[in-house]
C-alpha cells in the first residue's frame, strides 16, 4: 500500500529541490527522475513559468509525499509507481521532479511540481477533489504493480505510525476491536458485553463515553474512537442482530453490488445478525441481477458473456483513445514551453555574441542561457526548423483538452458500465456456482 500526503511550497523552492534530491538519500541521484525540466535547474524553469503567470496565487510548487509499506516494494518499483502517478494527475501539464528515498526503513517518493502549468501558466488548484483523486490513482496503481492497497473502512484515518503498529499487531485500537468484535456474539446485552470485556483483563471507565483500558496501556481509548460500529448505540445494534444504522446523512448505495460468500465468511460465523444480513442482502442482489438482465434483454448466460466482452472491447478502446490525446497534449505542453523559453531568453543569447568578455557574461547571466540553450536542444531534437505561432498554437492546445475532457467523461463512462456488467456476471456465477469460462447453456 502507499499513504500519500500533499502540500504547497510557498518559499525556498530550491532548498525544496535540494532536500528531494540529495545522493545520500537516492542512492547518488541514481533515483532522481523529472518531466518537462531538467532537475539541476527546475527551480529556475518554474519561476520562469510563474513569472508568464497573470494569476499564479502565493504558490510556487506542490510537494506531493508518496510512502511504501516496508518491505513491499523495490526502489525501482516505487520510483516507476511515482512517475505513472505523476503522470495521470498531472496530465503531462506541469513539469516536476521526482525521487525516490530508500534511507529510511520505508521507501517514499517525493514530487514537486510547478504551481503553474507549462501550456497556459494557470495554476494548479489543490483541494479536497483533486487530493482524492490522487489518492485514487495511488491506489490503482499499487494494485496493478501487485502491492496491497488501503481499503475503504468505517473507522477513522490512521496516522502511519498507527497503522504500521497496527500491521505488526501492536496497536491498542485494533486490539479492542477485535476483543469487542469477539464479545458481541456472546452478548445478550451491552452490560454482558462490558462483563465479557472486564473478564479479558480490561479496565472499564464509564461516563458520557465508555473507554477500555487494557492491561499495560497508558490511556483509556474511548468507543467512538474506533468507528461507527463501535458507538454504543452501535455496538447495542449488533448485539441485537440489526444492521448499523448509518443516519439520515450517509449515502445509500441503490446500485448492484456483490453477494457475500457465507460459507468461508468468518464473520457470519462468529455474529448471527451479519449472517441474516448477509442473507437478505444476497436475495436483494439476486433480485437485482434478475432485474438488470430483463432490463438489459439478455436472455442467457452465454449473452451475459457475450455483451461483457462488448463492453470490455469498447472500455478498452475508449482507454487507448485518451491516452494518446493525452501524449499529444504532454507534446504539445513540452512544445510551447520550448518555443517561449528559446523567444523569452533569444535576446540574451545575442547579447552574448556581442559581448567584449563572453566568459564574464556568460557567468552572469549562467543560469538564463542554460535554459535558453537546452530549449534550443529540445526544439532541434523535435525536429522544429521554424518556430510555430505562439499565439496559433495555443488555441488547437485548448481544443485538444476539451477533447480529451470528453474522452474522459466517455472513458469513465465505460468503465462504470463494465464494472456493473463485471458484478452481475459474478453474482449470477455465484448463483449458479459456475465457474468463470465453463460452458452453460441455461436460460435466465
Amino acid at each position: 500500500m502507499a499513504v500519500t500526503k500533499i502540500h504547497p511550497i510557498k518559499s525556498t523552492l530550491k532548498k525544496a529541490l535540494d532536500y528531494i534530491e540529495n545522493p545520500d538519500k537516492t542512492d547518488d541521484k541514481l533515483f532522481v527522475s523529472s518531466y518537462g525540466c531538467s532537475y539541476e535547474t527546475a527551480d529556475i524553469e518554474f519561476q520562469m513559468l510563474l513569472d508568464q503567470a497573470f494569476k499564479k496565487g502565493s504558490n510556487l510548487a506542490h510537494h506531493l509525499i508518496q510512502a511504501f509499506e516496508p518491505g513491499e516494494t523495490t526502489p525501482e518499483q516505487a520510483h516507476e509507481i511515482g512517475r505513472q502517478l505523476a503522470d495521470e494527475v498531472l496530465g503531462g501539464k506541469y513539469p516536476y521532479v521526482i525521487t525516490t528515498h530508500i534511507d529510511k526503513g520505508h521507501l517514499h517518493n517525493h514530487i514537486i511540481f510547478c504551481a503553474v502549468d507549462m501550456a497556459n501558466q494557470r495554476k494548479y488548484i489543490s483541494n479536497r477533489q483533486t487530493y482524492a483523486f490522487i489518492r485514487r490513482t495511488s491506489d490503482r496503481l499499487c494494485k496493478e504493480h501487485g502491492l496491497s492497497v488501503v481499503k475503504p473502512g468505517k473507522g477513522k484515518g490512521k496516522t502511519y505510525a498507527e497503522w504500521d503498529a497496527q500491521k505488526k499487531g501492536k496497536s491498542w485500537k485494533a486490539k479492542l476491536k477485535t476483543a469487542i468484535d469477539a464479545a458481541i456474539p456472546q452478548a445478550k446485552d451491552f452490560d454482558g458485553l462490558l462483563r465479557l470485556m472486564e473478564a479479558q483483563g480490561y479496565e472499564i471507565k464509564r461516563g458520557k463515553f465508555i473507554s477500555f483500558r487494557s492491561p499495560g496501556q497508558e490511556r483509556f481509548t474511548r468507543c467512538k474512537t474506533l468507528g461507527e460500529d463501535y458507538t454504543e448505540e452501535a455496538i447495542t445494534r449488533r448485539i441485537k442482530g440489526l444492521a448499523v444504522d448509518r443516519g439520515p446523512k450517509r449515502k445509500v448505495d441503490k446500485g448492484i453490488s456483490l453477494r457475500i460468500e457465507l460459507e468461508n465468511n468468518i464473520k457470519a460465523q462468529q455474529s448471527a445478525g451479519y449472517a441474516r444480513w448477509a442473507k437478505v442482502h444476497n436475495l436483494k442482489q439476486a433480485a437485482k441481477a434478475l432485474n438488470f438482465l430483463t432490463e438489459h434483454q439478455i436472455e442467457s448466460y452465454e449473452g451475459l458473456e457475450s455483451r461483457l466482452h462488448e463492453i470490455s472491447a469498447t472500455n478498452d478502446k475508449a482507454a487507448a483513445t485518451l491516452k494518446t490525446v493525452e501524449r499529444r497534449l504532454g507534446d504539445m505542453a513540452l512544445l510551447i514551453k520550448h518555443i517561449s523559453t528559446y523567444k523569452g531568453l533569444r535576446p540574451v543569447a545575442l547579447e552574448l555574441r556581442n559581448a567584449k568578455d563572453k566568459a564574464a557574461f556568460r557567468r552572469q547571466h549562467e543560469s538564463q542561457l542554460i535554459l535558453y540553450e537546452a530549449a534550443a536542444k529540445a526544439l532541434k531534437e523535435a525536429g522544429v526548423t521554424k518556430l510555430p505561432n505562439l499565439y496559433a498554437l495555443k488555441p488547437k492546445y485548448k481544443k485538444l483538452d476539451a477533447e480529451r475532457e470528453r474522452l474522459s467523461a466517455q472513458y469513465s463512462e465505460a468503465k462504470q458500465k463494465l464494472k456493473e456488467y463485471g458484478i452481475v456476471k459474478q453474482n449470477v456465477d455465484s448463483i449458479l456456482r459456475t465457474a468463470p469460462g465453463k460452458e452453460h447453456t441455461q436460460e435466465r
